[in-house]
């Protein structure tokens, strides 16, 4: 088996190292995910809620403000 050269080491630990941040960034970037998405989906429902009332109003030929 070879040895490695002292360079070639300090980058594999800086490669390392990189990865380790990476990893922490991840896995709160997945918490973060995990915190909005149900406002997310009531977004959505909000949305849709609203899409629906405009809809009804224009087949009901009520003015809206526009």
């Amino acid at each position: 088996m070879h040895r490695i050269s002292g360079r070639q080491d300090t980058t594999l630990k800086e490669l390392h190292e990189v990865a380790s941040r990476i990893e922490a960034l991840s896995k709160e970037e997945h918490e973060l995910i995990r915190e909005v998405h149900p406002a997310v989906t009531k977004i959505k429902e909000s949305v849709q809620d609203v899409a629906v009332a405009v809809s009804a109003e224009d087949s009901a030929g009520e003015p809206h403000g526009r």
